[in-house]
């Protein structure tokens, strides 16, 4: 069951409607579990670019 005042909140805070206020929740959720997949590869690649050769390859 869904709580009405935890619902009623989501409402205010969003500005529309229950469907998009419960799909920007559940997108939300996703999202944070996409981050915390994320955060544990910090510092587990070594990214080395060359800004300028990248730039250089962009505009030929």
């Amino acid at each position: 069951m869904l709580p009405h005042d935890l619902l009623n909140r989501a409402l205010k805070a969003s500005g529309e409607g229950i469907t998009p206020t419960l799909r920007k929740g559940l997108e939300l959720v996703a999202a944070k579990n996409a981050y915390k997949k994320l955060l544990r590869l910090k510092g587990k690649f070594n990214l080395r670019l060359n800004l300028d050769e990248s730039r250089r390859d962009r505009d030929e």
